[in-house]
């Protein structure tokens, strides 16, 4: 078969496989998401959070069902699935009546809580959008469970893309595009919330950077500069994260060559002024658009999003705060190491191509600069960090590729720079 035969198949595969979780796979958060996307498409608060509280609360009540179904206790009992979707329903509504009462009907979300958090979801309207077509055509059960099978899908077609960039062969590529879906970067993009779309315009923004080092720079920067602005329509923070490693990794890039008598190249210094151009138009227009500020993301932290007072010395407790969860998540880590030992076999590949390789790990340290901003154990690791998995999903399939070639030498493939 054809390669692209070979990406649809790996795509179809994964789409079969996610019919056996359509629901249930909600956070308090995809809340949020759902009812701006349903305000988009012209409903009202008050339906909007009909639709919205249906779901969410269908999806609790599915789990609480399919854990009682394997409870070695109560397996037996009656299905508790009708008293959690009634009771689930009378908490989500109080909240929204009390929201409703204060006032708070004009933005685009429904006030599920205090004012301040919301506010954090009103400014990323990129994901709202990419659901709108979903939600309106197939309902918001099906709606979320479809964008989120496209979503993750694309991210596993642009791994493909880029190593194809790269000059890797077919079947590596391919790799890639498996292990984008089956690491947690696809069980993730499969949420409804913004991590599917923040980690494909990532691997979009990579694709450009392939693009630039293989000799095609004005489009491999044009594909840089459009992911960073999609990037701060999704989440603004993981822009400015993303325009500031690329920026330093190209600068790093850029140094080294010139320290091996070579010049930097047009192409590093593009990539380098997009990141710069990139950072600072985000802090910029964030500042324009009165965005919450990052002491307002520490406070809301701190607060459990607002439901106590504001700290008196947040930064103080905040970085406290740091140094306690970064060692409780290295003994995580220690006593279940795949993800490290994922992370050095993508460091190990990443060397093959060293330009590349400084903007992969720079993207993928976005992942890490998210959950730094957010020290919470109770999710350190899944969503936040998945961005670090993007080193894995290029970098093993760059560390097999002497393998790969000592079996099929393509005659037409060039590697895209010397290995140094």
């Amino acid at each position: 078969m054809r390669p692209r035969t070979w990406v649809l198949l790996l795509a179809a595969v994964f789409a079969v496989l996610q019919l056996a979780n359509v629901s249930g796979r909600d956070t308090p958060d995809s809340k949020n998401y759902l009812s701006y996307a349903l305000s988009l498409g012209g409903a009202d608060t008050r339906e909007a959070a009909a639709v919205t509280i249906d779901h969410y609360c269908a999806g609790r009540a599915a789990i609480a069902h399919r854990a009682q179904n394997v409870d070695v206790v109560r397996f037996h009992a009656p299905d508790p699935a009708p008293r959690v979707l009634q009771e689930c329903r009378e908490q989500e509504w109080r909240a929204v009546e009390a929201g409703l009462a204060d006032g708070r009907s004009a933005g685009h979300t429904v006030p599920f809580m205090p004012e301040r958090f919301m506010r954090i979801f009103e400014v990323r309207p990129g994901y709202p959008v990419f659901l709108l077509p979903f939600v309106g055509l197939l309902g918001a059960t099906w709606g979320l469970w479809a964008a989120g099978v496209v979503i993750t899908c694309a991210g596993g077609v642009l791994a493909f893309l880029v190593l194809r960039t790269l000059s890797v062969p077919v079947p590596l590529a391919l790799t890639g595009q498996a292990l984008f879906l089956v690491l947690p970067c696809g069980t993730t993009a499969m949420r409804p919330m913004t991590e599917g779309l923040l980690l494909a315009l990532t691997l979009a923004a990579l694709w450009g950077c392939a693009l630039v080092l293989r000799g095609r720079a004005r489009a491999g920067t044009v594909l840089v500069c459009a992911s960073l602005v999609a990037l701060f329509t999704v989440k603004h923070s993981q822009a400015l994260f993303l325009g500031l490693c690329l920026a330093g990794a190209g600068a790093v890039v850029a140094v080294r060559r010139r320290r091996r008598g070579l010049p930097a190249g047009r192409g590093v210094v593009a990539l380098t002024a997009a990141g710069c151009a990139g950072a600072l138009g985000t802090v910029a227009l964030a500042r324009l658009l009165d965005y919450p500020s990052v002491s307002e993301s520490v406070q809301d932290l701190l607060t459990d999003h607002f439901a106590r007072p504001d700290r008196e010395r947040p930064w103080a407790e905040f970085f406290q705060l740091q140094g306690n969860f970064w060692m409780e998540w290295l003994r995580r880590q220690l006593w279940e190491p795949l993800f490290l030992a994922a992370l050095a076999a993508g460091a190990l590949g990443a060397r093959r191509r060293p330009a590349f390789g400084a903007f992969l790990a720079a993207a993928a340290g976005t992942g890490l600069l998210n959950q730094a901003g957010h020290p919470d154990i109770a999710i350190w690791g899944d969503r936040l960090i998945t961005l670090a998995w993007l080193l894995p999903v290029l970098g093993v399939p760059l560390l097999l590729e002497p393998v790969a070639r000592r079996l099929v030498v393509p005659a037409r493939e060039r590697p895209l720079e010397p290995v140094h």
